[in-house]
C-alpha cells in the first residue's frame, strides 16, 4: 500500500503572484526610453515654481526693457545700455548682460539641480526603480527632460527680451563696439547670435547641477551648486586673472560674445569659450552618470557626501579647468591679463574715428571716411610710475586726427575704465563741441553725441 503525499493547494495564491510578476516584466520591457523620458518632462512641467519661472522669463524682460527704454536714465554701466533709447535691439543685449551673471545659473539651478533631488526628498526612488528597472534609463531620461525644458526657457526669454524694446523704441542701428555703424538687418542677426552663444556654457552648468543633485541627494547642496560654481567663476572674471585661465571658465562666453560686435569680429575668446563650455558640460554630466549608477538607492535617508563629492565630482572639473588653461596658453602664447598700451590705443582710435563719422553725419556736414581722419591715440596708465599695461580706471589716453578740409590737426581726451574683460567705457573729457557734452546739436534739434561716452573691445588674444 503506498501513501500519496498530497501537495497543498496553491494555485490560487500562485496564479495572481506569477500573473502579476509576468505583467511587471512585460511593462518593463515596454518601458523604454521616450516613455521614461515624458514621465519626467511632466512631471518637471507639473511643478508649480517651474510654471512661475516660465511667466516670468515671458513677462519680466519685456516690461524691463520697455520702461527703462522710456526713461531718461538709462544703465550705462551695461554694454548698450545707453542706447536703450534708441534702438529696440540693445534693450535684448543688456538683459543679456542680466543673464550671464546669475539668472542664468540660477535658472539651471530650479530644474536640473533639484531633477534628482525631488525623488530623495519624496521617497520614490524604489516605486520608480521597479517600474523603470534601469538606473540608466532613469538618469538618461531625467537629463533629457532637464536639458529640454533648459533650452525651452531661451524661447520666452529671447522674445520677450526683444518685444519690449522693439515695440516701444523701434528697429534702428547702433554703433558695434569698435564704432562702426551696424544696420538693423545686421544686428538682428547679431543679436539673435549672440542669444545662440550663451547656450551651452548654460547647459554646462546645467550639467553642474545634475552633478550636483546626484551627488548631495535631499541636501540642499545640490540645489545650489550652478549658482555657486557661477559665482566663483564670477569672481575669477572680475580679477585681473591671464587670458588662458579667463578662457577656460564655462563663463567666458557670457561677455566673449560681444566680439561678434566688432569689424572683424573678434572671436577668438568666443570660439574657446564655446568648446570649454562643451567640455564642461560632457564632463559633468559623465560624472553625474557615474556616481548616480553607483549608488545605494536602499538608503532612504541620503544626504550625499562632501567628500565623495570632492573626489568624484569637484577634482575632476579643476583638472579640466586647469588642463584647458594650459592648452589655450600653449595655443594661442598669449600671457598676463591681454590688456596692454598698444592694443588699447588702436581700438581707441579706431572707435573714435566710425563714431566720428556718425557725429560728422547727425550734425549734416560734408560726408567723410574713417581713413580720412587718420586718427591716432596715445594713452598712459596711471602716470610715469605704472606700467601701460592691465586693466584698471586710471588711462588717459589722447586722440589725434586730421581735421576734415584743413591740413592741421586736433585733440580729445578720454578717461578709460579698462575692465578685465576687455570691455572699456571711454569717457569724454573735451573738447566741449567734441566729446565734452552729452548731446551735439543738429538742424532738428539736440541728438545723443556718439563721442561723449562709448563702449570699445580690445582683443585679448591678439599678440
Amino acid at each position: 500500500m503506498t501513501t500519496t503525499l498530497e501537495r497543498p493547494d496553491t494555485a490560487g495564491e500562485s496564479a495572481p503572484a506569477t500573473s502579476a510578476a509576468a505583467a511587471a516584466a512585460a511593462s518593463a520591457a515596454r518601458t523604454g526610453l521616450s516613455a521614461v523620458y515624458r514621465f519626467e518632462l511632466l512631471k518637471l512641467l507639473a511643478q508649480w515654481r517651474l510654471r512661475a519661472v516660465f511667466l516670468a522669463c515671458l513677462l519680466v524682460p519685456a516690461l524691463y526693457t520697455a520702461v527703462v527704454s522710456g526713461q531718461t536714465s538709462l544703465p550705462a554701466d551695461s554694454v548698450y545700455g545707453r542706447w536703450m533709447n534708441q534702438s529696440g535691439w540693445a534693450g535684448s543685449l543688456v538683459i543679456l548682460v542680466f543673464m550671464g551673471t546669475l539668472v542664468l545659473p540660477l535658472l539651471t539651478s530650479v530644474v536640473s539641480g533639484d531633477i534628482f533631488a525631488v525623488e530623495d526628498r519624496l521617497g520614490t526612488w524604489r516605486h520608480l526603480l521597479v517600474t523603470v528597472r534601469s538606473a540608466r534609463l532613469i538618469f538618461a531620461a531625467k537629463a533629457l527632460a532637464a536639458l529640454t525644458v533648459t533650452l525651452a526657457l531661451f524661447v520666452p526669454l529671447v522674445t520677450s527680451s526683444l518685444v519690449g524694446g522693439l515695440l516701444v523704441v523701434g528697429s534702428h542701428p547702433v554703433p558695434g563696439l569698435d564704432g562702426h555703424l551696424i544696420g538693423s538687418g545686421e544686428l538682428s542677426g547679431l543679436v539673435l547670435l549672440s542669444w545662440l552663444t550663451v547656450i551651452p556654457p548654460t547647459l554646462a552648468f546645467s550639467a553642474i547641477g545634475l552633478l550636483g543633485s546626484v551627488s548631495f541627494g535631499r541636501s540642499p547642496l545640490g540645489l545650489l551648486m550652478p549658482v555657486v560654481f557661477a559665482v566663483v567663476l564670477d569672481l575669477v572674471h572680475l580679477m585681473p586673472a591671464p587670458v588662458a585661465l579667463r578662457a577656460a571658465t564655462p563663463t567666458s562666453p557670457f561677455t566673449a560674445y560681444r566680439g561678434l560686435f566688432t569689424e572683424p569680429a573678434q572671436s577668438g575668446m568666443l570660439v574657446i569659450g564655446l568648446v570649454v563650455s562643451v567640455a564642461w558640460a560632457a564632463l559633468a554630466t559623465w560624472l553625474a552618470y557615474r556616481t548616480f549608477v553607483r549608488r545605494d538607492f536602499t538608503d532612504l535617508a541620503n544626504d550625499g557626501s562632501a567628500r565623495r563629492f570632492v573626489l568624484t565630482g569637484l577634482l575632476p572639473l579643476v583638472g579640466l579647468f586647469v588642463a584647458a588653461a594650459a592648452a589655450v596658453s600653449t595655443v594661442t602664447g598669449v600671457t598676463g591679463s591681454g590688456v596692454n598700451r598698444p592694443k588699447l590705443e588702436a581700438s581707441l582710435a579706431t572707435s573714435f574715428s566710425h563714431l566720428y563719422v556718425l557725429q560728422n553725419t547727425e550734425l549734416k556736414r560734408s560726408a567723410l571716411t574713417a581713413e580720412q581722419l587718420r586718427s591716432t591715440a596715445e594713452c598712459d596708465k596711471g602716470g610715469d610710475r605704472v606700467e601701460d599695461t592691465g586693466p584698471g580706471n586710471d588711462w588717459r589716453c589722447v586722440v589725434t586726427w586730421t581735421v576734415p578740409g584743413a591740413s592741421g590737426t586736433a585733440n580729445a581726451i578720454y578717461q578709460l575704465d579698462v575692465l578685465p574683460d576687455g570691455r572699456y567705457l571711454a569717457d569724454g573729457d573735451g573738447p566741449k563741441e567734441v566729446n565734452g557734452y552729452f548731446l551735439v546739436r543738429t538742424q532738428t534739434g539736440d541728438a545723443p553725441n556718439p563721442l561723449w561716452q562709448f563702449d570699445g573691445l580690445v582683443d585679448l588674444l591678439e599678440k
